[in-house]
């Protein structure tokens, strides 16, 4: 009896579902787009299943698509980690290899690094998709995500290559202006910039004073004329001079150094922002994987060391 699922099958359809159409895949495949299309005919018809719905802009997966991805990705990843067990992969990461990281961090710290990641493992093909707030764990949509915080899931490998620290800032303009606060409260009393992102209170900035069981947070709540989704912008709207912002060290660090923002209540400590390396407990095994987030990790340390204390 014929199998209904070839293993060709399975790499194929992966790729068709990241490359989100089918002439997409095809350019990924190196193939023309007739032809992927008649692989993925064949393979419904053996199925006996619809696996895609089609549509003239985009192609999306029908529920026993999702069920054949899931498999399909979870096979590919046990392929890899037999390889690697094997040693048959231990010598040169290759493969496909999918990214995430948020807008302005991944823009400005994650593309760059992937650059040069790249050019010294040429056989890793590497997909980087940016987004707003990191994808839940268990969507299972990427194969490392670098993001802002541990996830609360114990079922994902979290391993943090940077320490991160949000920081209260404005440019010398503004407060020259408007005045330097002293005690939390003053913030009440001057142009916040906001930032929506992540599951965070918005509008609402912790600030604590003390340390260890002596230490007292106080939850101060901002307003302000400005609020974006976007760290960049926002960072950019503190470098004219419109308001007092909180933002990661790793974003705003450079500023501090040649001066065009100042630190805001420097003796009050912020929430930590370390940056993790996020990435399924399967795919610990896959050389491209552990290349990866070492080279993130050495890399960022490196930033680190040079850049020095970003304020007194």
């Amino acid at each position: 009896m014929a199998s209904a699922i070839l293993p060709a099958d399975i790499g194929f359809f992966s790729v068709l579902a990241s490359a989100g159409s089918l002439s997409a895949a095809a350019r990924e495949l190196g193939v023309t787009t007739p032809a992927v299309s008649k692989h993925l005919a064949l393979m419904e018809s053996r199925l006996k299943v619809l696996l895609v719905n089609r549509s003239t802009r985009r192609m999306s997966l029908t529920p026993e698509g999702e069920v054949y991805l899931e498999h399909a990705r979870r096979i590919l990843a046990q392929i890899d980690g037999m390889e690697e067990v094997l040693g048959v992969s231990k010598a040169t990461p290759r493969g496909l290899l999918r990214v995430n990281a948020t807008l302005g961090f991944g823009r400005s710290h994650v593309a760059p690094l992937i650059s040069k990641f790249v050019r010294k493992y040429p056989d890793v093909e590497v997909q980087l998709q940016l987004s707003v707030n990191p994808p839940a764990p268990t969507e299972d949509l990427f194969d490392v995500c670098v993001r802002f915080g541990a996830p609360p899931d114990s079922r994902v490998i979290a391993r943090r290559i940077a320490a991160n620290r949000r920081l209260l800032c404005a440019s010398p303009a503004y407060l020259a202006r408007r005045g330097t606060p002293r005690v939390p409260n003053d913030l009440g009393k001057h142009n916040c910039i906001g930032i929506r992102q992540g599951e965070e209170a918005y509008g609402t900035w912790r600030l604590a004073s003390g340390r260890g069981r002596s230490a007292i947070t106080e939850s101060v709540k901002t307003r302000g004329n400005l609020a974006t989704n976007d760290g960049e912008i926002a960072v950019n709207w503190a470098l004219d001079g419109h308001g007092i912002l909180m933002r990661a060290e790793w974003d705003i660090g450079r500023y501090l150094r040649n001066g065009r923002l100042v630190q805001v209540l420097p003796q009050y400590a912020t929430p930590d922002a370390d940056i993790y390396a996020v990435y399924p407990q399967r795919h610990q095994l896959a050389a491209r994987v552990r290349a990866f987030v070492d080279f993130l990790a050495l890399s960022f340390d490196r930033q680190a060391a040079a850049a020095g204390p970003s304020h007194p």
